[in-house]
């Protein structure tokens, strides 16, 4: 068994002190050899996937990290295997994303799966800098780096794929309910313009989840979950390859009565693909991927009931029996062509969403997405320096018909209240360009060109008018530079600019004000430096991110009835700066058996978001953020496969809800333990017991402009909960 070690992956302000915190997650086969330009490989026979400390995940991938140029033959390279092409394994996976000069982070599923593998947040919950917090029951907000920050519903700011095949509607918006933990091999995070390699150009970057194929699936996995306010999950996969062929299907449901009144949820997901190997050099493959959801909204209430009657819902809420409802199927195909020192990948999809949405109006509409893209990766020697050129395209299109009805008491349709067809155009071009000055160091300089429409047809016109089109032409430059130090540590550096366009429920058309809302931009300083000892793991990175324009999403009180979700604005000049910090280490090794050890495992995020001489606000800080969060934990493994260990969720200071920094959400400590035992193969178990002091909390807040103490803008965190689980693979 190899030694495990937890990494930091952090960003760190420019001028702060330097604070360790957060363990990496990454994977891979402690006997791979250095891959640079990736090559198939065998199927493994019967590989042991035990679950590891999050400080052991991350070292045996990181281990891997081939600093130096690789030329090898096309033809070279497939004589080693029928691994796929389409789909990197987590050790490519870690080798490729060690490339960027920035803070990124791969996330194995042997980091999370040995736990109720229930929301985004036990995939994610480790990596600092991305900060999740939970509505209710498996919905919640994603931020990193102050991405879509004041966001009250839906998501913002970040770009989610699957399998690099984007996730999100054309106008930026995307959902929790579709991520499902039990699907994934692994899970790739890009903060902020690391994300270039994909095209991203967002402030937060992007997040990639990836599933198993055949060729590297168990031919058959089941596992069933339960535990508190009802939560039930069952999830069976098989995986196989036949020749050139070979496929990957999973399929999961899950039941929760919810901690809160007024919470259920019943969602049912199904992922597959299948893929063809024309030789070694050429493969395609398809992707299936629908879901239903169907789920209560508890709402918001004020501060004094979050905390003195948290699993109360807001009446107002129930009254109009308020739910969000999500039938969803998407197709896509992703082919790659492998040359001597070039490797194409294109890709078309398609996405067809239907949303049954009462809340405080009855919303009905139905998505349709569609795109493309092309990517082209040239690895070679010119004049007997290393040349790495990655260059692509985007197209993702898309419209929106949605009507608008007065929502009666009991979730039934009134009276029309509004109706629009809303069009989305994105075309955007992008390259990056990596020179090895040296051979262990690179200058990185790239950019993309992005090209973006927003249009909507109103077909309600007895209220006036609302048509209008909005146009954005945005270009956003990157430089870079990496230097590995030595084959185990790294050091990097970056300066980029990162556009937004507002989504369709910011330019309403409806006036123009709400017709102007501009695009945020952001100028981000970057630098860090990752690595790895024997005990010893490390990640850091330091940020700041001047902005303009910043998309501010503030609630507003209609009418003592219901709340509008938001009213979109530009915030005008802000300030993002941080520290994203983890930390590893090895300790009391074979103390009660041969080769068992405790694994301590912290990570840390700094958040510094506020105003920046606002006309308004002053320099006050920016609503919906904590500005220290910490998780960490002990956990002790033996080499039959138990282990156990308490670890900790820490929120030391309190941040504001409004603009105005009126109200706060309290600092909180929640604390928690696990057990289990896997092999890595045939039967394995754990119990996982979560705030297991009952502690009362906030998890998360929408934002307004000024607050007073009696506004609903609170969400109360889960009360005392424990899970078990059991897990068979072949």
């Amino acid at each position: 068994m190899s030694i495990a070690v937890m990494r930091l992956r952090s960003c760190l302000l420019a001028g702060s002190a330097l604070i360790l915190a957060s363990p990496a997650h990454a994977q891979s086969s402690p006997n791979l050899p250095p891959v640079t330009v990736e090559a198939p490989q065998q199927k493994p026979k019967v590989v042991s996937r035990a679950p590891q400390s999050r400080s052991q995940a991350n070292r045996t991938a990181r281990s891997q990290r081939a600093p130096q140029p690789v030329t090898t033959t096309s033809a070279q390279l497939g004589s080693t295997g029928t691994g796929s092409l389409t789909v990197p394994n987590t050790a490519q996976a870690t080798a490729e994303i060690d490339r960027a000069p920035g803070g990124v982070e791969v996330v194995p599923d042997t980091a999370y799966k040995n736990g109720p593998a229930n929301t985004v947040k036990d995939i994610l919950g480790w990596v600092p800098g991305v900060l999740i917090q939970t509505r209710w029951g498996p919905d919640g907000r994603i931020s990193i780096r102050g991405s879509g920050l004041s966001r009250s519903y839906g998501n913002r700011g970040i770009n989610p794929f699957m399998d690099g095949i984007p996730i999100n509607t054309a106008d930026g918006l995307f959902d929790l309910f579709e991520i499902d933990p039990t699907a994934y091999r692994y899970v790739e995070v890009y903060k902020g313009a690391n994300a270039l390699r994909y095209g991203s150009n967002s402030l937060g970057g992007a997040i990639n989840f990836v599933m198993p194929t055949g060729r590297d699936a168990s031919p058959f996995e089941a596992r069933f979950d339960a535990g508190s306010f009802g939560y039930v999950k069952t999830q069976t996969s098989s995986g196989g390859a036949y020749g050139p062929a070979d496929y990957f299907i999973t399929a999961s449901a899950q039941r929760e009565d919810g901690y809160r009144e007024h919470s259920r949820t019943d969602t049912e997901r199904h992922n597959a693909n299948f893929g063809y190997q024309f030789s070694p050099d050429a493969e395609t493959r398809f992707y299936i991927n629908a879901g239903r959801w169907r789920a209560e909204i508890p709402g918001e209430v004020t501060k004094t009931a979050a905390l003195t009657t948290p699993q109360a819902a807001n009446p107002t809420f129930v009254l109009q029996n308020q739910q969000r409802n999500i039938d969803t199927v998407r197709l896509a195909n992703k082919t790659t062509l492998r040359f001597d020192n070039t490797v194409l990948d294109f890709s078309i999809f398609g996405l067809d969403r239907h949303v049954d949405h009462p809340i405080f109006q009855y919303l009905d509409f139905t998505a349709r997405d569609y795109g493309a893209f092309a990517r082209a990766t040239d690895d070679r020697l010119i004049a007997g320096f290393r040349n790495r050129l990655i260059t692509g395209v985007n197209l993702q299109n898309g419209t929106i018909d949605i009507n608008q009805y007065v929502n009666l008491p009991g979730a039934v349709k009134g009276a029309l209240a509004s109706s629009n067809l809303w069009k989305s155009v994105n075309v955007s071009v992008y390259g990056e360009n990596s020179f090895f000055v040296l051979p262990n160091v690179a200058l990185v300089a790239g950019g993309q060109f992005m090209h973006a429409i927003r249009e909507q047809q109103d077909r309600f016109l007895s209220d006036g008018d609302q048509s209008g089109r909005r146009t954005w032409d945005i270009l956003s430059p990157k430089v870079g530079m990496l230097w590995d130090v030595d084959p185990a540590w790294q050091v990097f550096g970056n300066i980029s600019r990162s556009a937004e366009v507002p989504t369709f429920d910011v330019n309403t058309f409806a006036s123009p004000a709400s017709s102007n809302v501009d695009a945020q931009t952001a100028t981000t300083y970057e630098v860090g430096t990752r690595g790895r000892r024997p005990d010893l793991t490390w990640d850091i990175s330091l940020y700041r991110a001047n902005i303009r324009n910043e998309l501010q999403c503030l609630t507003v009180v209609v009418n003592p009835f219901y709340t509008n979700p938001c009213v979109q604005t530009n915030a005008g000049r802000t300030l993002h700066q941080g520290i994203e910090a983890g930390f590893g280490v090895a300790f009391l090794k074979s103390t009660f058996a041969q080769d068992d050890r405790f694994w301590f495992n912290v990570t840390y995020t700094y958040s510094d978001f506020r105003f920046d001489d606002d006309a308004i606000w002053g320099n006050n800080r920016l609503p919906g953020a904590p500005p220290h969060y910490v998780r960490a934990e002990v956990l002790y493994k033996h080499p039959n496969g138990f282990y156990a260990g308490p670890n900790v969720e820490w929120m030391p200071q309190a941040f504001f809800a409004d603009n105005a920094n009126t109200l706060t959400v309290d600092p909180y400590a929640l604390l928690n333990f696990k057990i289990g035992y896997d092999t890595g193969s045939g039967w394995s178990g754990y119990v996982e017991g979560r705030n297991l002091l009952d502690k009362r909390y906030i998890s998360s807040t929408v934002t307004v402009g000024t607050a007073t103490p009696n506004m609903e803008l609170f969400n109360p965190g889960t009360g005392r909960s424990i899970y078990g689980g059991v897990r068979y693979r072949m």
